[in-house]
């Protein structure tokens, strides 16, 4: 069903969500109407950001409810009860409703008396161990948070995703140490239907789900989709496992021991909202639901695995949707923000993420590989991957190539003998005890073909092992890795391939052509990472539909994201690969997102009173844009003949750069942006209607502040002409007071200078920068990077990026 909505906005603001009972072309629309939301009437307390103060909060609850009655007023005056079916109120973060309408109907609400916007409901997507050794948690940041026990302890993660699997042991409640009542937290825990297992476990704080918009756009199907917060796609509970999962859980898959996994904050408390579908993914009323009861639960950070295809075209800047606009309001209640960045890469204005005051996530590959080889009987190693056992004892077994013992009929399959997906496609006669030779080809990337079906029907047919081949380069192949659970190689070079196939075609065909496979059950770390993965998105930051460039940097940090182990759900069909296993192994932008706001959660822990701005400043002032070697980080891109190449990273690719979660906890000088920044921010872009501002944010425009002047922690410049002047204000979050110096790398073709060059800061104080940048070259239309050198004499270094592209105009 398509859906429309426009958005109304004013100083109050509501959302309601309806939903049309009796008319084949309604649609879903997102209302908000006047009232000033819950989180700008009654500001959480300083001394407890989680929470209202405990003497407001029964009026806060008296005021929500006010509020949801004036919903029901309006859409009751205004439409027959029949005509419609609200689906949610929005009343803590925006202020309206969600409901599901004819067209005709949302033109009479949008000319309704104090309706202030309309915006049509869109469609969001899933954006789909040793990562906490790779990041130096171990003996950085969980030792100063009393060790990976104690490590995010009472800070609460809500994770909007699939929901949970609150069965898997990354998520069990036992353990030395019980998680007691969480003060000042009031999420509360659904039952699930037909299992008797409870949602909850103190560990697990808060579970619930939010399907009403899918209901309402007949995308929900309850023979197929669980109306629970229980898991049954495997990256909800993926997601949570890697942000807050349990320390030290054995990795088993297929029998085989793979390591422990960790979250990054383990002893963190996890809140779920499950808003996506394993069939059809989630709609951003569903999310926005979500994003408004988080909020008023109280959690500490928001992961969000979701986002969009595209920037939506319902508004006229991605800023003001009805989903950015709910975040800014949780960023203003102190929810640290952690979107994906969205996996569009490695092509240029990709992003999913789109707003400033959202961290937005790209995803990386760390230094860990499961290589495997193939040892010929002509002497010769063939290498490939492998996370597969070897082939018994040192003998070697002969080789049998799948077409030579392909039945005499094999036309009636779906696919080739070749692929090995099908055991009754080849005689057994012929493959048992030997090792069996595999064709990967177009089938694996668009047909449905799996290695793992390869496994199975070498395993079905009592093959030794198998070998899967290229016999060509395959534009957007994917060789990950998988637990095979008997002995395999994937040989991913068409060198090698070619290599193996004379060997075999050369020994009268394959009677003597003989090998063993390798053990590949072990990682290889090769010292040397991150890198930017190929399909992470890419910057520069777009503000609208039309892709026009903003001055938003966009990503803005790298986190690991590319072969991450993590919680699975056994009956998930998300990755055949993992079907009815417990962890999986999988990549993504989905990834990376929770390995931040597991961060973000030891930053909160050590620093209760730190702004969601000052925690997303500590991270990308910090980050690191050097490899494990000390080299320039490089960011995976493809070539012209569809190859995998290497370049330099940009700010584009990596925003601030890799995670460092060890120095985020103490960058010395922050960069704070805060609400009141962000509304200038949105009152300054060109065009914009300051009106559209207040109804869609419920807060005037009282001072306009350019996103280039945004107190962020980098400069972005679509488009500078002549020259330009950027202050930034910077602020000692450090007890001691320090002297700076400043230094910087000028832009290719841009003259720079700062000032003060040089200043003293004490604890607590801030001081501002002035920037000034003047075209200094002929125009390219290109981008320049360059960044600026804060260099404290306690040993404190904090950078910022640079992105300028110089105009006529």
């Amino acid at each position: 069903m398509a859906i429309k909505a426009e958005l109304f906005a004013s100083s109050f603001m509501v959302f309601i969500l309806i939903t049309c009972t009796n008319a084949m072309d309604s649609q879903v629309y997102i209302v908000t109407v006047d009232g000033t939301p819950a989180i700008h009437k009654f500001p959480r307390s300083a001394e407890s950001p989680r929470a209202f103060p405990s003497s407001t909060r029964s009026e806060m609850l008296a005021y929500t409810s006010e509020l949801v009655a004036r919903h029901d007023d309006l859409l009751s005056s205004t439409f027959t009860s029949s005509s419609y079916r609200k689906l949610y109120s929005y009343s803590h973060v925006l202020n309206g409703f969600a409901v599901k309408l004819r067209p005709k109907q949302a033109d009479d609400l949008r000319n309704s008396q104090g309706v202030r916007h309309v915006e049509a409901d869109w469609r969001l997507k899933k954006l789909t161990t040793h990562t906490p050794d790779f990041l130096g948690l171990p003996t950085g940041a969980w030792p100063r948070d009393g060790g990976p026990s104690n490590a995010g302890e009472n800070v609460v993660i809500g994770i909007i995703d699939t929901g949970i699997d609150p069965t898997h042991p990354s998520f069990s409640a036992r353990g030395p140490v019980p998680y007691p009542p969480l003060a000042n937290f009031h999420g509360k825990c659904e039952t699930s239907a037909g299992s008797s297992v409870p949602l909850c476990n103190g560990k697990i704080i808060a579970a619930q789900h939010f399907a009403a918009a899918a209901q309402a756009a007949g995308a929900f199907n309850a023979s197929n989709d669980l109306a629970s917060p229980v898991d049954e796609d495997g990256h909800g509970s993926h997601t949570a496992s890697i942000a807050a999962g349990n320390h030290g859980v054995f990795v088993n898959s297929d029998g085989f021991y793979f390591g422990e996994a960790s979250g990054m904050a383990p002893r963190a408390r996890i809140s779920v909202y499950k808003a996506l579908y394993r069939h059809f993914g989630g709609f951003m009323s569903d999310v926005v639901a979500a994003i408004d009861q988080a909020t008023k639960d109280g959690v500490d950070v928001l992961s969000l695995s979701v986002g969009p295809s595209s920037p939506p075209s319902s508004t006229r800047f991605a800023y003001l949707s009805a989903f950015d606009v709910a975040l800014l309001s949780a960023v203003k209640a102190g929810v640290f923000v952690a979107q994906a960045a969205g996996n569009g890469g490695p092509y240029p204005r990709t992003m999913a993420s789109f707003s400033p005051w959202i961290m937005s996530v790209a995803a990386g590959l760390d230094d860990r590989n499961y290589s495997n080889w193939i040892y010929l009987g002509n002497g010769a190693r063939l290498a490939g991957l492998g996370l597969a056992p070897a082939t018994p004892g040192e003998q070697m077994y002969d080789l049998v190539l799948a077409e030579d013992a392909a039945v005499a009929n094999n036309s009636g399959f779906s696919f080739s003998p070749s692929n090995c997906q099908q055991p009754e496609v080849l005689n057994k006669a012929f493959v048992q005890g030997k090792i069996l030779m595999c064709t990967y080809s177009f089938s694996f990337l668009y047909g449905g073909a799996t290695v793992r079906k390869v496994a199975d029907t070498a395993k079905s047919l009592s093959a030794v092992g198998f070998v899967l081949f290229v016999t060509r380069e395959l534009p957007g192949n994917k060789f990950n890795p998988i637990p095979l659970g008997m002995p395999g190689v994937v040989i991913t070079d068409v060198q090698d391939s070619t290599s193996l196939l004379n060997y075999y075609n050369s020994s009268s065909a394959g009677s003597a052509a003989r090998a063993k496979i390798g053990n590949g059950m072990s990682p290889t770390y090769e010292g040397t990472g991150p890198q930017v993965a190929i399909y992470s998105s890419r910057g520069p930051g777009v503000k609208d539909y039309t892709l026009r460039d903003s001055d938003v940097l966009k990503p803005n940090i790298l986190g690991p994201g590319s072969l991450i182990w993590g919680a699975w759900t056994p009956s998930s069909m998300d990755e055949p690969d993992f079907q009815g296993q417990r962890f999986a192994m999988i990549s993504g932008t989905s990834m990376a997102t929770p390995h931040i706001a597991g961060v973000a959660a030891l930053i909160k822990q050590a620093h209760p009173d730190w702004s969601p701005g000052a925690i997303a400043s500590a991270m990308m002032t910090t980050a690191s844009v050097a490899d494990k070697n000390g080299k320039q980080l490089l960011a995976q891109h493809y070539s012209s003949t569809g190859s995998i190449i290497l370049n330099p990273a940009t700010p584009f690719d990596i925003g601030g750069g890799a995670i460092n979660p060890s120095a985020a906890l103490d960058p010395g000088l922050v960069f704070k942006a805060e609400y009141e920044d962000y509304i200038g921010f949105l009152c300054s872009i060109a065009q914009m209607d300051q009106t559209q501002v207040l109804n869609v944010t419920g807060s005037s425009c009282t001072k306009s502040k350019s996103a280039a002047d945004l107190n962020s922690p980098s400069i972005t410049i679509s488009n500078l002409v002549a020259h330009r002047i950027i202050t930034r204000t910077v602020t000692n979050v450090a007890a001691a007071i320090e002297t700076y110096k400043v230094s910087y790398v000028e832009p290719e073709g841009i003259a720079m200078q700062v000032s003060p060059s040089l200043f003293t800061i004490q604890g607590g104080q801030s001081v501002t920068l002035s920037v000034t940048l003047k075209v200094a070259a002929p125009i390219t239309g290109e981008y320049s990077f360059g960044s600026m050198l804060l260099s404290g004499d306690k040993g404190h270094a904090v950078r910022i990026p640079l992105a300028v592209r110089a105009g006529a105009g």
